[in-house]
């Protein structure tokens, strides 16, 4: 009986995608052009009920399918899905100050990154002591300047940490090469970049930790969300001791005795025989998502190769549409051997226009497109960072650039022709207008 009561339940779920969530018509000028969002039909609601009617709440079976069916996309051994990105660069974080490590961070480790970027890329170092030595970017790519990661390099530095910025990857041969010749960790925050590229190679395999994301905004959801990556069985092990209230214990949530030995441990001063399912080894924390959390991001996980090739074919079509103004904005350009997997198209008011960035942004939203600034800008200008212990090497021209004249739209595959057409016609209409104002002071 229970059985035909479930497939009737999922069938409902269904028919109400198409009744409530099946996209409308686009009225331009009225709708709004997100710069992101999520997109998805009735199979990830189909999932969410199906795994709710299971009723396994924490995590469990849908969540090691999509550890085991992310690390096979991304190409990595291991992956461990936590509650958000931000989590997932804590745990990386956290991980390389594990004991059980022959070198661990420690308290006053310098680590190299930038400034130009999201506040949870540089936050863990400083939450765990550390020195974050900061690096200008490129104005074309907002990555790391790859001529300047050599001289960042200190005897107090131990890692480095990057995002690849809005889905463009870094220089990854100038990281990885400054990265061995002196012997340092390198965690690659891939949360916007997921499914991007480099000689070939996805970006999240090439560091000894690297994180996504999976809040709705980025390349796919599971609503709050993230991963940890790695290669190393031992970062994995450490990794999901953090996450997992810092316990010695690799159970699975539901298991017991998986070691065959939960009554035979002798670790540290603990009586012999401790129950092994309660022994702590890390200060860890409990950053687990949900079974039907995990169930959503199998099903967008399938959805991933058509994503990738959204992104990159409306952030190609947006570029080619604006081009004709580069007198006036600077463009994105794809790192050298890489193909990105674009989370937004980055504009830059060049020096001299005509305009700010605030009347072209006022504009856009003012007519519906939705714009962002690059995240935090210069992190060190935010309140939270303006007293922290760094350096800073070279200075951070590019990155105050960013902060004062950039802003980024969206490319995500939600946008419709139709949405496309409409974006491209309001940049229209605001550069004839700029060109307009410009002859008449001419003429006057």
């Amino acid at each position: 009986m229970w059985q035909e009561q479930h497939a009737q339940i999922l069938q409902l779920v269904r028919d109400y995608y198409q009744a409530r969530h099946r996209p409308g018509a686009f009225l331009p000028g009225q709708s709004k052009v997100p710069y992101a969002g999520r997109v998805f039909d009735a199979e990830e609601m189909v999932a969410a009920v199906d795994s709710i009617l299971d009723f396994w709440l924490t995590l469990g079976p849908q969540g090691e399918a999509f550890e085991r069916e992310l690390a096979q996309a991304v190409g990595v051994r291991h992956a461990l899905i936590v509650n958000s990105g931000s989590s997932a660069n804590l745990i990386a974080f956290a991980t390389l100050t594990s004991q059980q490590l022959d070198r661990p961070l420690i308290p006053g480790d310098e680590i190299v990154t930038v400034a130009a970027g999201f506040p949870t890329t540089v936050a863990p170092i400083v939450q765990y002591g550390c020195v974050p030595v900061f690096v200008d970017v490129d104005l074309e790519t907002a990555n790391v300047l790859p001529e300047r990661l050599e001289d960042a390099v200190g005897p107090k530095t131990r890692a480095i940490m990057l995002a690849h910025t809005l889905g463009n990857p870094f220089n990854l041969d100038a990281v990885l090469d400054v990265a061995r010749r002196h012997d340092l960790y390198v965690i690659e925050d891939n949360c916007d970049a997921l499914g991007a590229t480099y000689r070939g190679r996805r970006t999240g395999t090439f560091g000894d930790l690297a994180t996504q994301s999976f809040y709705p905004p980025h390349h796919l959801t599971m609503g709050e969300g993230g991963a940890v990556l790695t290669n190393s069985g031992r970062l994995k092990r450490i990794a999901e001791s953090f996450r997992d209230w810092g316990r010695d214990c690799w159970c699975a949530s539901g298991k017991d005795n998986t070691c065959g030995k939960r009554f035979d441990w002798q670790l540290g001063d603990l009586p012999h025989g401790y129950d092994h399912k309660y022994i702590y080894n890390h200060l860890g924390y409990n950053l687990k998502p949900l079974d039907v959390q995990a169930a959503i991001g199998r099903q967008q996980l399938r959805k991933l190769p058509a994503f990738v090739a959204a992104r990159r074919a409306n952030h190609t079509r947006l570029t080619n549409a604006l081009a004709s103004h580069e007198e006036f904005l600077t463009l994105p350009r794809a790192a050298p051997h890489t193909e990105p997997s674009w989370f937004g198209l980055l504009l830059t008011v060049r020096d001299g226009a005509p305009f700010r960035r605030a009347e072209l942004v006022r504009y856009l939203e003012a007519r519906n497109v939705q714009t962002r600034q690059l995240f935090g800008g210069n992190l060190l200008r935010q309140p939270a960072f303006k007293n922290i212990t760094h350096r800073v090497v070279g200075g951070l021209t590019n990155t105050d650039k960013i902060m004062a004249d950039s802003f980024f739209i969206g490319v995500y595959p939600g946008l419709t022709d139709a949405m496309l057409d409409y974006v491209e016609s309001v940049f229209a209409d605001f550069f004839m207008e700029v060109r307009r104002d410009r002859c008449a002071r001419a003429a006057a």
